[in-house]
């Protein structure tokens, strides 16, 4: 799925109001990701199994469908022309499939490189497909330690400073 482009305020029209980048920003890039959350199956607080985000492994792609980039731990989005950014997550709403994962607010916590993420300063992911860990009943004690991988598609909206 190619994302539709947002309106003219720069926002999708289905961002709930706690996933709003601040008006003060307006969008540089939107692009689609199709790929993967990997997990780990680990132990929690209690010693008891556990499904952990390791990180995403996805390839960011433009309108056309053209790869433009790469999205992977951090939670760390790296363009082709060698611009990072790294985000954590400042806000999150439940996907509206219950399937999904949650669609988020970033914000931007580092950059590396000259280009278009070199000013980033917010990160949407919306519109996620997929990307759910195995069921709890799949991380047992024989399998402490070994990586699950669910494959995922959101769509990233990367907002930076208005001038």
């Amino acid at each position: 799925m190619i994302p539709v482009s947002p309106p003219a305020t720069g926002q999708a029209a289905d961002v709930p109001p706690s996933l709003q980048a601040p008006a003060s920003e307006k969008l540089v890039l939107q692009a689609h990701a199709t790929g993967w959350q990997v997990y780990t199956c680990g132990t929690d607080a209690d010693g008891k199994p556990k499904w952990t985000l390791k990180a995403p492994d996805a390839e960011l792609h433009d309108a056309k469908g053209n790869v433009i980039g790469h999205h992977f731990a951090g939670p760390t989005w790296k363009n082709i022309d060698g611009s990072e950014v790294t985000g954590k997550a400042a806000a999150h709403v439940d996907s509206p499939d219950s399937k999904s994962i949650p669609w988020l607010l970033l914000s931007a916590t580092g950059h590396s490189g000259q280009g278009k993420f070199a000013t980033v300063s917010s990160i949407q992911r919306l519109h996620t497909m997929g990307g759910a860990p195995p069921a709890a009943t799949e991380c047992v004690a024989a399998k402490l330690n070994t990586e699950a991988r669910s494959s995922y598609t959101a769509d990233y909206y990367f907002y930076a400073p208005a001038k």
